[in-house]
């Protein structure tokens, strides 16, 4: 489903989607208002997998469309499109609950590619505005030094986070320290969600997740096959009451389980 006030932007993005085999678009929308009332008024078959949300839109903008279609659609993923490279909603997008960000200037290759792995759920953490604006937000860096006025894509790539949190865990091998217990991933946001502790397997899931790796590596990393990664993602999401891999980078960085280095 397309979310924008544009309408050329909307027609420009459908044809790119539908020339896809694989890829339809089922409704149209020009604010927050009209995206809810269409969503509401389709059948649950017809609801969409993936939802491209514009942020500033006449009557309800994206962020608080967003947190509403997350509440009320959970089968439906969300895609912030931002014209500025660091859009000054974009974290609250993230909050809001949507799964990754794509500049309005996306190659039609990159658009593609971003509906898939979003639809997909467990390929990749999120497209690099994402990542930049998790360096941005959570870890305190300043814009420029964080690349975003130069980063003028939004393909998939490895995370920002992965350095960080290789960093971290050479910090705690130095130390002579662990990561956090699966007890205390699971009180580390204090929120009042209830949510289980993780296995040890779990937890170094986890981890490994918020460093950017891909269930393909992290099956290498810790010798299983990729259909017990994706249990134990699915695991850890249900656990944590997540909602896809980017919300786990969220999670781990804003609670401080892996802080500014």
């Amino acid at each position: 489903m397309l979310v924008d006030d544009q309408h050329l932007l909307r027609m420009g993005f459908r044809l790119i989607l539908e020339g896809e085999e694989d890829l339809r678009v089922v409704a149209e929308a020009a604010d927050g208002v009209e995206a809810l009332e269409t969503l509401r008024g389709l059948p649950q078959e017809q609801r969409p997998d993936v939802l491209l949300m514009d942020v500033r839109m006449p009557r309800m903008d994206g962020i608080e469309a967003t947190a509403t279609v997350v509440a009320e659609f959970p089968q439906t993923r969300v895609i912030i499109l931002t014209t500025f490279d660091l859009d000054e909603y974009a974290f609250s997008g993230l909050q809001a609950g949507a799964s990754a960000f794509l500049l309005k200037d996306v190659t039609p290759e990159d658009l593609v590619h971003a509906v898939r792995v979003v639809a997909e759920g467990d390929a990749v953490v999120a497209p690099r505005i994402t990542q930049r604006l998790l360096d941005v937000y959570l870890r305190g860096a300043e814009p420029h030094s964080a690349g975003i006025a130069a980063d003028r894509t939004a393909t998939a790539a490895p995370s920002f986070s992965g350095a960080a949190v290789r960093r971290e865990a050479a910090r705690r091998d130095r130390a002579g320290a662990s990561l956090p217990n699966g007890e205390e991933i699971a009180a580390a946001m204090d929120d009042g969600v209830p949510r289980d502790p993780l296995t040890q397997r779990e937890t170094e899931v986890l981890f490994a997740v918020a460093e950017g790796l891909s269930n393909a590596e992290i099956a290498s990393k810790f010798f299983l096959s990729e259909a017990t990664v994706k249990t134990h993602v699915r695991r850890i999401l249900t656990k944590l009451q997540l909602r896809d891999r980017v919300q786990v980078v969220v999670y781990v960085f804003q609670t401080g389980l892996i802080g500014p280095s």
